[in-house]
């Protein structure tokens, strides 16, 4: 069984709205300005989600200027829980401001591991790198691929080769502490966010190694 793949895939995402919220801000929904991994890893899992591979996030250019908008939008305010029949949503809502980016524009860098314990024995790297492609050249997906929030669709096809960043040439500025994503697989260990220092080098977010993270020694 092959567990490794140094195949990158690229993959072109884009939408008039995203939202991809900072976790600090508790009334309102209030946007990082450029993709997280995260939110990168949602839209591949997406286009291709098994239990048998781990998606890693190298790298999101930003092919588009940072532009913002804001709105209010109904919420509710908690969600529903197993075995409870008497909620009602629409006695649950609140208005709430939201500030996000508009006209969005990204091309994604990735590739993937097989999972230990989860790969079976007809695992392989190069049937998922092939389904991958196959997937994501014909728009098949699982479920809907959004920006941050489900109601922002993204669309997504093949980044093309000659794809620049907006900021190309402009150099390093720091984008602050960022989300990186929630931690699950720690055996014994609770669930938890993560988050590394990032920086937007010539339009382009790179993404330190997961295990860098979990040590403590992004930068």
């Amino acid at each position: 069984m092959t567990s490794t793949t140094d195949r990158r895939f690229r993959v072109r995402a884009r939408g008039p709205v995203a939202c991809f919220t900072r976790p600090e801000m508790k009334a309102e929904r209030v946007s990082y300005e450029v993709m997280t991994p995260s939110a990168a890893r949602g839209v591949l899992e997406a286009i291709l989600w098994k239990p048998a591979i781990r998606w890693h996030i190298h790298e999101i250019a930003v092919l588009a200027p940072v532009k913002w908008t804001s709105f209010r939008r109904n919420e509710v305010n908690s969600r529903a829980t197993v075995g409870r029949f008497d909620y009602a949503a629409d006695e649950d809502r609140a208005q709430r401001n939201t500030v996000a980016l508009r006209d969005v524009d990204y091309v994604i860098t990735a590739s993937f591991t097989l999972v230990p314990g989860k790969a079976g024995p007809e695992d392989n790297a190069r049937k998922f790198e092939d389904m991958f492609e196959r997937r994501l050249e014909r728009g098949q997906f699982f479920h809907a691929p959004y920006l941050g929030c489900r109601e922002f669709a993204a669309r997504v096809e093949p980044a093309e080769d000659g794809l620049l960043p907006h900021e190309a040439g402009n150099g390093r500025r720091p984008l602050g502490l960022m989300f990186y994503d929630f931690v699950f697989d720690v055996p014994g260990a609770p669930v938890r966010p993560e988050f590394f220092h990032a920086f937007l080098e010539d339009g382009v977010l790179r993404v330190p190694p997961r295990a860098q993270v979990l040590g403590g020694g992004a930068s």
